[in-house]
This record gives structure tokens, sequence and C-alpha cells, in this order.
């Protein structure tokens, strides 16, 4: 869009997800007189490249989002954020009603139980904690501000998979750190699971293709995943 023309229309996006990333580049793409923004928390260090315009950090709760939304002359705000940031999406709820702009919602639906599928199914990750057993070999595919709940059970080895390096020491006792992102394919993450020699996996049901590899790797060696439902 030109730097002298107004936008027809400003769409804000919530993302922090591919599918976020992808909704973005399919707007800038179909709307060239539209403004795109995507709103990012800033959990990750090197974010990848997003066509639009990118805005990093907070807003400061209900208000400072509904403030931000007219001060911008959001036209539209779209949720596609992870389905387990429940905060975000209910001020998104609250912040659009007090701007009086159209809110869509973009929640990943749920991934569903499959044949071969060995799911020990939880409600919170303090669950999921105590259902791990002695001696188990665990992946644990969190997001990093969880991984500190984990620290009492110095009866399992951890191998914890994050993007960026922590910025401090992890607290878990007995532990291994992967740095990247997930496997784009099941033989990859399988590949992962053999060297590791892991015998359980703890994750969230955030639903979505990117992070999906992992569960299907899971039904292949018939590993047990222990899966946290939206509702913890």
């Amino acid at each position: 869009m030109p730097n002298d023309q107004q936008p027809t229309e400003t769409i804000l996006i919530l993302g922090g997800t591919k599918e976020a990333a992808n909704l973005a580049k399919e707007l800038v793409a179909a709307k060239p007189e539209a403004r795109i923004i995507t709103s990012l928390a800033g959990r990750t260090k090197e974010p990848a490249p997003l066509d639009g315009e990118v805005r990093t950090g907070g807003f400061g709760g209900i208000e400072g989002l509904a403030r931000y939304l007219h001060e911008t002359g959001v036209t539209r705000l779209i949720d596609a954020t992870h389905p387990f940031a429940r905060q975000i999406s209910a001020n998104a709820i609250e912040a659009a009603k007090l701007a009086g702009v159209p809110l869509d919602i973009r929640t990943r639906t749920p991934w569903a139980k499959q044949p071969g599928d060995n799911w020990i199914e939880v409600k919170t990750l303090e669950q999921a904690r105590d259902a791990i057993p002695p001696r188990a070999r665990v992946l644990l595919a969190l997001g990093s501000q969880h991984i500190g709940l984990f620290a009492t059970r110095d009866d399992v080895h951890f191998v914890v998979r994050m993007n960026d390096p922590p910025e401090q020491p992890l607290e878990l006792p007995d532990h291994a750190l992967i740095l990247g992102r997930p496997g784009d394919t099941p033989a990859v993450e399988t590949m992962l699971l053999i060297a590791h020699s892991i015998t359980h996996i703890v994750c969230r049901n955030s639903g979505g293709k990117s992070a999906y590899a992992k569960i299907e790797a899971a039904r292949e060696l018939r590993l047990p995943v222990i899966m946290v439902g939206r509702s913890g």
C-alpha cells in the first residue's frame, strides 16, 4: 500500500501461531489496500518473518487492548493465538466489545484420539506431572513457562525442546535440552524419540498440524502420551 494512501481497513491479528502467520500472508496478498498488523507476545526471541506489520509485547489488559484498537483504527480483530492462551483470548472478547470492533475467533480444533493412540488424558499440568511413572524418560513438549512445575520429579529424565536458549538454567534436576522447532514429519520425530529412548510424552492438546508429528510418532512407537485437555 502506498504511504500516501489511507488503508480501507485495518486488521489486527493476535498471533504467535503458524496459522496466524499463514493468515497474515493470505490477507496481505488478498487485501493490498488494507493494513495488516500481527501482534506477538514476544516470548520467541527471533520469530519467523511475517507478512505485513508486526507489533511485539503486551497491551496492558482489556482496557489497553481496547485503547490500541481505537487509537490504531482497527476495523477487525482476529484471535489466532495458541488455544491455551486463555487470558489474551478472554481480553480480546471484552476489548472488542468496548471498542466496537468485530472479533473473529480462529481457535484450532483439538486433536481427536485415533486408533492406536495411547493417551493418558488429564485436566491440568499438575495432574500430568503426577501421572508420569518413576524412571520414565519424558519428552516435555510444553512452553518454557511451564517447565518449572516438573522440577519435583527428580525420579524422571526429561528431554526439553525449546525454540530459544533459556534465560535461566532449567530447574529440572535430570534433563537434556534440545534447541529447535518440532520436526515437520512423523519420521523426524520418531528418530528423536528413539535417539533419546523416550518412554512418554507430556503435551497439551493444542491442535493444529505443526505440532501433530510427535503424536503420530508416538502412535507408531506405541508410546503413552500424557495429554492435557483444554479445560485445565
